[in-house]
Order: structure tokens, then sequence, then C-alpha cells
């Protein structure tokens, strides 16, 4: 993965760091937001942070959720499937943003004709899934 004005090895050290924080986070069984993922990403690689002021920077970290996702799926592929990203909201919301829900409906995860209460349900759902795998008492 490149762009965004990224090198390929740039992406490939965000990608595991970013998975490493989330595996922490849902050790923790917390959440995290999207600025404190950008500002753990930066503090542990030293790489420049998203800008969330700009449309193709808020894409890009999208992007970055994604390859997080595949990776992690890549290297744990237990049954049933999660997505890491669950744990990533809004600095203001309690939810995932439409971009986990799209994400998830294209990995057939989620039906494309999915409800709003589907899709909660199915947020919830992951964030469960995520916390009894990596939750302490899996440790």
């Amino acid at each position: 993965m490149q762009g965004y004005g990224r090198t390929e090895d740039e992406w490939d050290v965000l990608i595991d760091v970013g998975r490493e924080f989330l595996i922490e986070r849902a050790r923790l069984g917390r959440p995290t937001t999207y600025t404190e993922l950008n500002a753990t990403l930066v503090r542990r690689t030293g790489y420049r942070a998203f800008d969330f002021e700009r449309a193709d920077e808020r894409a890009a970290m999208g992007n970055l959720l994604g390859a997080i996702v595949v990776r992690d799926r890549e290297l744990d592929p237990r049954e049933p499937p999660v997505m890491l990203s669950a744990l990533v909201n809004y600095l203001t919301n309690n939810d995932a943003g439409p971009g986990f829900y799209q994400f998830a409906k294209d990995l057939h995860l989620l039906p494309t004709n999915a409800s709003k209460d589907e899709q909660v349900a199915f947020w919830i759902r992951q964030v469960n899934l995520l916390q009894e795998r990596h939750g302490a008492s899996s440790a």
C-alpha cells in the first residue's frame, strides 16, 4: 500500500503499529478514537500525523484502518472474523464511522441492505468478539 504522500515502507510500519495498538485496546476492553490512534501512531513511529481537516487525510486514515483489518485477518484468521477497526470511534460519538460499516459489507460480514439497528448490533458484536479474543483472560 502506498499513496497519500507516504511510502510503502511507512504504510507497513503504520499498519503494524496501528494493529498492535488496537490489540492493546482490545486487551484493556476499551475503545479508542481516531484522534488517539493518530497521536499514538505519531508517538510510536515518529511519522507525521494525519490531518483530519483534509478530506484526503481522513480517507488515508480510513484506508489505514482497512489495511489493519486485512493484515489482522491474515495473521489471525480465526473464526468468526473480527474487524479491529470496530474499536475506533469518532471523538464525539460512541459508534463506528460509516466507513467501518461499508468495509464490513465489502468483506461480506454485514448484509448490503443492513438497517441502522443491524449495523449497530454488528458493531457491538465485533467489539465484544475483540474483547473476548484479546481480553486479559485470553492472554
